[in-house]
């Protein structure tokens, strides 16, 4: 009997556990970029480096929600590009699906799928994600 659990399991616990590291006390989320079963970045929610933290100083809002972090995905994504980390044709396993604008900086940099573990408020990303063939996929 083998009680390993499958990839993509292991890939999403991975990424409940980098949102541990959010800074934004609103939602945690956490977020991997992987290719061929390899992680090639990681990102959490948090505020600019270098400056305060939600959980420091208070939440910036606007139309309800806090603009003052920058977003899981988004930072899995500078970190790559900032260690010279290709992404093109990976996947991202994500505790929240993504926003509008994080779906966005996904499809340009070549993610082909997006696995997520909860529906987050932006139903744009469907028809989208379909258009540009990005494949979407919840995990039950």
């Amino acid at each position: 009997m083998n009680d390993r659990v499958s990839w993509k399991t292991y890939f999403m616990n991975i990424a409940k556990e980098v949102a541990t590291r959010s800074t934004c006390d609103r939602k945690h989320v956490g977020a991997v970029i992987v290719r061929d079963k390899t992680i090639l970045s990681t990102g959490y929610n948090g505020s600019i480096k270098g400056l305060k933290h939600c959980d420091e100083i208070g939440h910036e809002m606007i139309d309800g929600h806090c603009v003052r972090t920058t977003h899981a995905e988004a930072n899995a994504i500078v970190q790559a590009a900032k260690n010279g980390v290709s992404i093109n044709e990976a996947e991202i396993f994500v505790t929240a699906s993504p926003c509008y604008n994080c779906f966005k900086l996904i499809a340009n940099s070549g993610i082909k799928t997006i696995y997520y573990d909860e529906f987050y408020r932006d139903e744009r990303i469907i028809n989208y994600a379909s258009e540009a063939n990005i494949k979407l996929i919840a995990m039950d």
